[in-house]
């Protein structure tokens, strides 16, 4: 007998700097079919606003705050266990950032 297993993922998805479109053709698939999409949104500012890119991906995506991401982070990860969910962020996902209220001290 065969078994088909089916691996679900937290994809984390760097923005770009600019605008709504700098994200990667690959980057927009993922967000598109995703069932969740968090906008992280504390460490850095997009030039663009969540109106934004909610019209240019074509989908709803959920604020992901400082409390939400440090606090409450199960969330999020409890969700890709079962689906695919992507988690934007300003310039590259594995960079090392300080909140945007942090820098502006």
């Amino acid at each position: 007998t065969c078994c088909h297993v089916i691996i679900r993922m937290l994809y984390l998805i760097g923005l770009g700097l600019g605008d709504a479109k700098d994200i990667t053709v690959k980057g927009l698939e993922i967000v598109k079919s995703a069932k969740q999409v968090f906008l992280e949104s504390y460490t850095s500012i997009l030039s663009v606003g969540k109106e934004a890119l909610e019209s240019f991906y074509g989908r709803e995506l959920i604020l992901a705050d400082r409390e939400l991401v440090e606090q409450n982070s199960d969330v999020i990860l409890q969700n890709a266990a079962t689906e695919d969910v992507a988690f934007l962020v300003v310039g590259d996902p594995l960079g090392c950032t300080i909140s945007a209220r942090q820098s502006a001290l």
